[in-house]
């Protein structure tokens, strides 16, 4: 019996319901951050955008985002693996690039802000790996995905139907 099979086979249990369709009932804040995620999409090379993603949805329980940025990252040829690993990068570093890694760390101190402010270190480690531009370009990336995930998280968007453009 294959995977597949076994899946078909399977019987999962159903979907929760979303709480509300905030994009529908707030157009204009939704149009706003369609708008600011399409800014970040400028000067942020894709494949890191998409572990900055992924990273932030992954730590704020976003199961629609990380649903949507897996997928838009395997669509872009990153690997499984490396996906796979980034919930574990700090056992897992030799998948990622310097710049990758200061990026995650950075996408990290940002999001977990409860631990209180981004450490110097992790941002200096960031400062050496980005110049002024790119820096400010991926802290608003970074933003922007933990702007999304609370937006998922509150209104319980349902993952799974995703299906990437390309």
């Amino acid at each position: 019996m294959t995977m597949n099979e076994v899946h078909e086979s399977t019987e999962f249990l159903p979907e929760h319901a979303p709480r509300l369709d905030w994009a529908k009932l707030a157009p204009e804040a939704y149009k706003a951050m369609i708008r600011l995620d399409t800014a970040t999409r400028q000067g942020v090379e894709p494949t890191l955008l998409n572990l900055v993603k992924i990273r932030a949805s992954q730590i704020n329980h976003c199961a629609f985002c990380l649903d949507m940025h897996s997928k838009d990252a395997l669509a872009a040829g990153e690997s499984a693996e490396r996906i796979i690993q980034l919930n574990a990068w700090t056992e897992s570093r030799h998948f990622y690039t310097a710049k990758e890694i200061a990026a995650i760390e950075l996408t990290e101190a940002i999001t977990v802000l409860t631990d209180g402010f981004v450490p110097d270190e992790v941002y200096a480690k960031a400062a050496s790996e980005f110049d002024e531009t790119e820096l400010a370009r991926l802290i608003v990336a970074i933003a922007t995905i933990n702007t999304w995930n609370r937006f998922g998280v509150s209104t319980r968007l349902v993952p799974g139907r995703y299906t990437p453009d390309s």
